[in-house]
């Protein structure tokens, strides 16, 4: 059987000075390029950001002490795990992550799993970055005498979206050839400022009111949530990994995806808690941007700012890149490129509304909490079904949308994955605390956000059980449990 998505193949790497014509079509073998460290600096540059700085001070003004703010941060680092595993998965099909899927939520199932959720993660993450560089740039041209609040954040939100969407355009091999540099700039701009804030630490510092018992654990959950929606978040990896050769070893994707992400977050995250030591709540009040450039001489500050739009042209670029593949995994008659213009304008819609409404450091702590409750379960289901087919997929069988084809499941509908992702988000928000909205279970335990790995045992859970039984029901359903094809 021809499949259309095999036709007009597109050499890589394109020519830099080309946008990437390629959408969600199958990569061939000969097309293959790359070796797993590639993806180290991909996913670090993105990661060294100021949104670290944020949520670093975040747990700070929870009231955690600075070693217990260190312990939450490294063990919010850990779902980065996830995000390497489902890596592995673009290699062995050799498509996008939300083609993948498919084998999850079945041919239909996946059409409105990917409208809703694949598109509400990416405009959350679009509008939260660009809120950040918006804030920063907005406190920079305050300095020079350009000081209306909502004129000014609202234009440096629509140049550095225009930018953001140029590099989607170009795409991967752009993203592949430029990130090592950006990651390279990046890190030397932010261990500069972070030498300028050191000096203001308290190293012996002490909570004003020291928090214990359920307190003490409530503020170490919310903090826990917050951390990991991030890694949680990315479960448009396979994307990024998806030209590497199909012998790649799954250990060493997962290795540099997941301490692309995770090292940076950690360290920067880190030096987040380490600067709300030394900034009264007087400096808080006016921002965390504003705390921070205050701390910096009047040569780095520019320099901070530019770093801080960089970093965001280099996550936002991924993100709109992923994004813009999710129409054509859903059957919408759109091309990458224009569907990335698509994705930029929702992303800089809703930047803007944020920017009208809300500060920094309360849109990222109350967006990042509600976004668990999304991203954690389809993060699990996806890990989960990674691991249970042993990363085996069939790129021709994921292109094939026929009824009765492998993943055509009932009527076009996987009902085990559907229910997973539903029964995980239900519960995930009996056990969330956030300033929006708190569980019952959650308020009735003192504030304790178990939302992420109470959504995760849930999630994995009821995905498990729930496909061996079908797959015993009917054994020819879902042959890839039992004996994936190559």
């Amino acid at each position: 059987m021809s499949h259309p998505h095999l036709t007009d193949a597109v050499s890589y790497p394109e020519p830099l000075a080309h946008p990437e014509k390629r959408g969600i079509e199958l990569i061939e073998s000969s097309e293959r390029r790359g070796r797993a460290r590639d993806l180290f600096p991909v996913w670090a540059a993105p990661n060294v950001s100021v949104l670290n700085f944020t949520v670093g001070a975040t747990l700070i003004l929870l009231g955690m002490e600075l070693w217990q703010a260190f312990l939450v941060i490294i063990a919010g680092s850990l779902p980065w795990i996830l995000t390497g595993i489902v890596a592995t998965s673009g290699p062995a099909a050799g498509t996008s992550g939300s083609v993948i899927t498919r084998a999850i939520y079945g041919i239909r199932g996946n059409r409105v799993v990917v409208a809703f959720f694949g598109w509400f993660i990416s405009a959350v993450f679009l509008a939260l970055n660009w809120l950040a560089s918006s804030f920063m740039g907005a406190e920079l041209l305050a300095q020079i005498g350009f000081t209306d609040p909502v004129l000014v954040p609202v234009l440096v939100t629509i140049i550095v979206a225009a930018i953001t969407v140029l590099v989607a355009v170009f795409g991967h091999s752009l993203i592949l050839r430029s990130y090592p540099v950006v990651a390279s700039v990046l890190l030397a701009i932010f261990l500069l400022v972070t030498a300028f804030v050191l000096p203001h630490v308290q190293w012996g510092y002490t909570a004003p009111a020291p928090l214990e018992g359920l307190p003490l654990w409530s503020a170490m959950t919310i903090g826990f949530a917050i951390l990991a929606s991030s890694p949680l978040s990315y479960s448009n990896s396979p994307d990024l990994a998806r030209y590497l050769p199909k012998s790649t070893k799954p250990l060493h994707i997962i290795a540099a995806t997941a301490l692309g992400g995770a090292l940076p977050a950690i360290f920067f995250t880190s030096v987040g808690a380490l600067l709300a030591t030394g900034i009264n709540s007087a400096a808080m009040d006016l921002g965390i941007e504003s705390a921070l450039l205050a701390l910096l001489p009047a040569w780095l500050g520019p320099i901070f700012v530019v770093g801080v739009i960089i970093n965001t042209i280099a996550l936002n670029g991924m993100t709109t890149y992923t994004a813009s593949m999710a129409f054509q995994s859903i059957g919408v008659p759109i091309r990458r490129i224009p569907s990335a213009v698509v994705v930029g304008a929702i992303g800089t819609a809703l930047t803007i509304y944020l920017v009208m409404s809300t500060s920094l450091l309360d849109a990222v702590n109350i967006m990042l909490q509600l976004l668990v409750l999304i991203s954690g379960p389809t993060m699990t289901v996806f890990a989960t079904d990674v691991i249970l087919r042993r990363n085996r997929y069939s790129g021709d069988d994921l292109f094939d949308e026929q009824p009765g084809s492998r993943f055509w499941y009932s009527g076009g509908w996987h009902v085990p994955g559907l229910l997973a992702i539903g029964l995980g988000a239900a519960v995930a928000s009996l056990f969330l605390t956030s300033s929006v909205w708190t569980g019952p279970i959650a308020a009735a335990m003192g504030f304790l956000d178990l939302s992420v790995p109470v959504s995760m045992v849930v999630t994995a859970g009821v995905y498990i059980a729930l496909t061996r039984l079908a797959a015993k029901r009917r054994p020819t359903a879902i042959p890839s449990i039992e004996g994936a094809s190559a």
